[in-house]
């Protein structure tokens, strides 16, 4: 089949997705799936990208239940199971990978939620790579790229429609694009959730907010899901000197410190992050929306005083809310482990480099 050919299969998906969507408030409102409790965690990146052979680690999970925490998100790339040339193509056995973390997860008590890193049409890195671009800014959406979108996402579905709802949720995709407005981002949302629930309707789903994650989506207050928001400002503190953050994006380039004033002379402390993070998404929240924190964390070039400091402000405003969070990453240079600061005593552990008091933080919260 060729990359650009329409084929009647995706008409028929798109068509019948986005069907689905129409009716899908009204449908939900009659059965909302199950609060949530205040889940917290690490992700875990080993599908994120496409390496061969992606494998996550039976040693992460069993080191999350030792030290407590019950959440991991699972970014995952639509690459490792299928090829953008060939998109409709899926390889089962490159979903193993996949079924042992569902296992794990049950085998030590962690929810695990499945988030598309990479959505056929959407990347929020390198997103030219694509066949299509699933977001075009007009509407409707593009029906191939959605059509694709909605396979994979009902393929995943059924795979995974025994394992029950409080242990497994789908985030849909991560961090969309900034935009103007949500019409679009909504058409998306609705046509995926359709083609989840219809195999697997008690499933709890999650959303990114648009703008990268960073705002509130009134529009999909009815669809019952939780949002997804992200902890990363300011970038001038979590990103300091990261070479993919767009030069625009960062508030200062001095090394930093905690609170830290940037460039316009705008101080950046515990109540700027309250408006930033907090306030903004006041209005979802007053009318009975759900937050969870899908992604944040502090690069490791960033002094660990500093980071330290911003972390205490983010997660005391988070246990204020009563939101749960996923930190970026577990092991790695945003993690607790491994992350190669050159300012940090780490501690051996379990054949890892620990930081200690990063981790006593996170526990503390």
């Amino acid at each position: 089949m060729k990359p650009t050919e329409l084929t009647r299969r995706q008409f028929m998906l798109g068509a019948a997705a986005a069907a689905a969507a129409a009716l899908l408030p009204r449908a939900l409102q009659a059965a909302p799936p199950p609060v949530a409790p205040r889940w917290r965690g690490f992700n875990l990146t080993e599908m994120s990208g496409w390496m061969s052979p992606p494998r996550f680690e039976e040693s992460d999970f069993a080191l999350m239940a030792e030290w407590g925490f019950n959440f991991a998100r699972l970014p995952v790339s639509y690459w490792c199971w299928s090829q953008p040339a060939h998109w409709e193509a899926i390889d089962e056995r490159a979903l193993v990978p996949l079924d042992e973390a569902i296992e794990w997860g049950r085998q030590y008590g962690i929810h695990l939620n499945l988030c598309l890193h990479r959505i056929p049409g959407y990347c929020v890195n390198e997103r030219e790579r694509e066949p299509e671009q699933l977001f075009t800014g007009k509407l409707p959406a593009s029906p191939r790229a959605l059509a694709v979108a909605v396979q994979h996402w009902e393929f995943l579905a059924r795979r995974y429609r025994q394992v029950p709802s409080g242990r497994l949720s789908f985030d849909l995709l991560n961090e969309p694009p900034f935009m103007t407005e949500h019409t679009e981002y909504v058409q998306i949302c609705r046509a995926l959730i359709a083609a989840i629930r219809a195999v697997s309707p008690e499933r709890l789903i999650f959303v990114d907010g648009a703008d990268i994650g960073q705002t509130p989506v009134l529009a999909l207050l009815p669809d019952n899901v939780i949002q997804s928001t992200r902890g990363y400002l300011p970038k001038m503190v979590s990103h300091y000197t990261a070479q993919w953050v767009p030069e625009r994006e960062f508030e200062s380039r001095e090394v930093p410190t905690w609170p830290m004033t940037d460039q316009r002379g705008i101080r950046w402390d515990k109540e700027k992050l309250r408006a930033e993070l907090i306030e903004k998404w006041q209005p979802l929240v007053r009318r009975g929306g759900r937050v969870h924190v899908g992604e944040w964390g502090c690069y490791s070039r960033t002094p660990h005083a500093a980071c330290l400091g911003w972390m205490t402000d983010m997660l005391d405003l988070w246990q204020e809310a009563g939101w749960g969070w996923s930190m970026w990453n577990l092991r790695g240079d945003f993690g607790v482990m491994d992350s190669r600061r050159s300012d940090v005593k780490y501690e051996s552990f379990h054949g890892h480099q620990l930081d200690r008091r990063m981790l006593e933080l996170l526990l503390s919260h």
